[in-house]
């Protein structure tokens, strides 16, 4: 081989070397997302967590999946700003409240869009919302309780914030439905946490003012739990309506102690956000309104979505 040849071919070589060098990180380089949820205590969250850690892998995202070290407003803004220093790709987010909505102007000042998961706000540059119809939820619920129940029967509705859209979509629903089949409503009770141990004790001055009730509707499973707990300390069987499908409420399905709930599909909610994401980054256009769907989980389907459930949260 001649010496240009030779000198050619190292030539080539070394161009060839330096723009893999150059251009590998690039190639390789993966859109990145942040997904800021409320907590990652609750079964809830793990299984949003897991949806959207699911959807990294499929859709090719670096992602990470974080919450404030505390449910209130001050710690995820602050949580938020540190998000935003990090400079991703994409925000996904389910914020608090509207009051968290300042901190994500910050992130569409600076060209990053933002989904937002699980709870809806009326902000106007959210690229879209992927979550649950909480008034179709409700209304979901509500009808599950009537047909345990005859017209003219009384119930209690258990509720946190009522001006917050979830809690109060959901009421909104179950009243719809609940009215349309001609069932009374005796007491109304909102404001409440979402702790299992401080709805048992209103529960138990419920049952103590209105004893005539024949079925509750809360407007989540944690608060239903709470009312389950203080009807059993009154050796009472009555229905009682939760909603998102947590564990502990399945278990209590398949063993029979009740006859059903109504249920969001939090680790599609996860999965689907992300898949959301990742055509934004691709330059597609997405439907501003993304509806994850709501189950009715029955002793004839509990068994199967434990199964998924709990093999999710080992």
């Amino acid at each position: 081989m001649g010496n240009k040849s030779k000198l050619l071919i190292l030539i080539l070589t070394f161009f060839a070397i330096l723009i893999g060098v150059k251009f590998y990180p690039l190639v390789n380089n993966k859109p990145t997302a942040v997904v800021v949820v409320k907590d990652l205590e609750t079964q809830y969250w793990e299984l949003v967590k897991a949806g959207a850690e699911k959807g990294f892998r499929d859709f090719g995202i670096k992602g990470k999946v974080v919450a404030p070290r505390f449910e209130d407003v001050e710690s995820q803004k602050e949580l938020l700003k540190g998000v935003l220093n990090e400079k991703p790709d994409l925000l996904i987010v389910s914020p608090l409240n509207s009051e968290v909505v300042p901190a994500l102007e910050k992130f569409n000042m600076n060209n990053i869009p933002v989904l937002l998961l699980d709870t809806d706000d009326a902000w106007g540059n959210k690229t879209a919302f992927i979550g649950t119809n909480n008034i179709e939820l409700g209304r979901m619920g509500g009808m599950l309780l009537a047909s345990q129940l005859q017209p003219g029967n009384e119930v209690a509705l258990i509720s946190g914030d009522f001006t917050h859209s979830i809690s109060g979509d959901r009421v909104i629903g179950a009243k719809h439905s609940l009215k349309a089949a001609g069932i009374k409503i005796a007491t109304e009770t909102s404001n409440l946490p979402n702790d299992s141990k401080d709805v048992k004790d209103v529960m138990e001055k419920i049952l103590l003012d209105y004893p005539q009730i024949k079925g509750v509707f809360a407007d989540t499973d944690i608060k239903a739990l709470g009312v389950i707990e203080a009807l059993g300390e009154h050796n009472l069987n009555i229905p009682v309506i939760g909603a998102d499908g947590i564990n502990e409420m399945i278990e209590l399905i398949e063993e029979g102690m009740l006859s059903g709930t109504v249920a969001q599909n939090p680790y599609d909610m996860g999965y689907i956000s992300v898949e959301v994401a990742m055509k934004v980054l691709s330059g597609e256009t997405v439907e501003r309104n993304i509806d994850t769907g709501v189950d009715i989980i029955i002793k004839g389907n509990a068994t199967q979505r434990l199964a998924f459930q709990r093999e999710l949260l080992r």
